[in-house]
């Protein structure tokens, strides 16, 4: 592990103290936003790696950051991806748009949430919490471990509806019903499902933040994609959030290799957490963390040695160069000569290995490919969070050789610039929204882990 010594002590020192000072700053209180500007609520990705940030800090208050999350947990166990600030009245889409509670007795009444989910992490970063508190002593210690029986109670109930109906017919396979269920809104992972969304005649009119917040409106979905989202949302709204009515009749419906990959790892982890608890469900979760690794390394592609997701209303795989198709380095699964090859992928120059890139961190979509825009969100740009979780995954899995030069590269853009969104990756250039909370996480878990 890189601790703050390996790096020149000013530079590390400097790095900590700037991390710790976005989340704080970032912290109403009760929760950490996003983002100051740009993403004023809580998000429940990014609350999972915030808590891993805030675990290095505070661990209380980590295990106080994903309760404020399972507050706004569904009847079904789904984990919202916002849960909103009630204070924050001015972000579009927000929750009147969603209107969850008033189509669904599924959706609590307060907080008020959206009524889609994101990749389930949040396993993965309470496992870590457990391990960094083990570090601080005993008192540490007993505070996560009377907080952690329930944590597992809300983080099986999550699994459990993931299972029971994002995988109804146990593919080992994921699915989502919005492009914005993957974490990467407007990957080029998503843009065939998406060409056939006809945007709703009677759309509600709305005003978008992210392009008053970030001028550059290069860098963000254009207006067509951003109705066709907001089409796909009112869509989910009309058949109220049913998963079933979705699966039968939802006009967006794929497979998603990195979030299927992201429920194997986080299985395993909380099988490793029931155990601890003397829990009588470790079987099932083993038997879930295996089914979805099995379904991740059999999306692999042999032509572009990715994993590939499945437009489900097609039956096509969509052969598409982004990060997600090494979903299966984050979880194994695959035989040894077949992640050797991955592997040399990653590092070969279609990625990491591409000469015109500044740091040899992960792009969202290949330098080489034809979909690759550097500067429009994820369709190019570096994503700090998304290189730092491969490392901590792979290193997690024991492959600390493929993790090290990541990790080495990753501290050296973060080094330069502020703690953005995302960058640009041929220049090195920050974007996007800055003082992004999970950046700073990220940061703190690289110079401190």
């Amino acid at each position: 592990m890189t601790a703050v010594s390996d790096l020149p002590v000013h530079r590390g020192a400097d790095l900590v103290a700037r991390a710790a000072a976005v989340l704080r700053a970032n912290d109403t209180g009760v929760m950490v936003r996003a983002a100051p500007t740009l993403y004023p609520h809580q998000w429940s990705w990014d609350a999972a790696f915030v808590s891993v940030g805030l675990a290095h800090l505070d661990p209380g208050r980590a295990c106080a950051e994903l309760d404020h999350l399972f507050r706004g947990q569904w009847r079904t166990g789904m984990l919202p991806h916002i849960v909103f600030d009630p204070g924050e009245t001015t972000y579009s889409p927000g929750p009147d748009r969603w209107g969850c509670a008033e189509v669904t007795d599924d959706a609590p009444a307060a907080p008020r949430t959206s009524g889609i989910c994101q990749p389930p992490v949040h396993a993965l970063a309470v496992e870590r919490i457990v391990a960094l508190a083990e570090r601080r002593g005993p008192a540490a210690v007993a505070r996560v471990r009377a907080w952690l029986p329930g944590a597992y109670r809300r983080l099986l109930a999550w699994h459990r509806y993931l299972v029971r109906e994002r995988d109804p017919l146990r593919t080992g396979l994921v699915a989502i019903h919005h492009g914005w269920e993957s974490g990467m809104d407007n990957s080029p992972r998503w843009d065939g499902p998406y060409s056939r969304i006809a945007v709703l005649p009677d759309l509600p009119p709305y005003r978008r933040r992210d392009t008053r917040v970030v001028r550059d409106a290069a860098q963000r979905p254009t207006q067509l994609e951003y109705d066709r989202y907001l089409s796909v949302v009112e869509e989910l709204r009309r058949a109220g959030y049913d998963d079933a009515r979705t699966r039968a009749t939802g006009g967006f419906l794929v497979t998603d290799v990195f979030a299927s990959a992201v429920l194997a790892a986080a299985s395993e982890a909380l099988a490793g957490i029931a155990r601890s608890l003397g829990a009588g469900e470790v079987a099932e979760l083993e038997e879930h963390a295996e089914r979805f690794r099995a379904g991740v390394a059999g999306s692999e592609d042999a032509e572009l040695g990715l994993a590939l997701d499945t437009d489900l209303r097609t039956g096509a795989p969509l052969r598409v160069e982004t990060v997600a198709g090494f979903a299966p380095l984050l979880c194994g699964g695959l035989r040894t000569a077949a992640e050797r090859d991955m592997v040399a992928l990653l590092r070969s120059e279609r990625w990491t290995g591409h000469p015109g890139l500044r740091h040899a961190v992960l792009p969202s979509t290949s330098p080489a490919a034809r979909e690759f825009r550097p500067r429009a969100y994820w369709r190019g740009p570096s994503w700090p969070v998304v290189t730092w979780f491969f490392v901590w995954m792979l290193e997690r899995r024991g492959r600390p050789d493929v993790a090290a030069p990541l990790r080495r590269a990753l501290l050296d853009e973060l080094a330069e610039g502020s703690f953005a969104e995302y960058h640009e990756p041929l220049t090195g250039e920050p974007l996007g929204s800055a003082a992004q909370s999970w950046t700073a996480a990220a940061a703190l878990d690289l110079l401190l882990g």
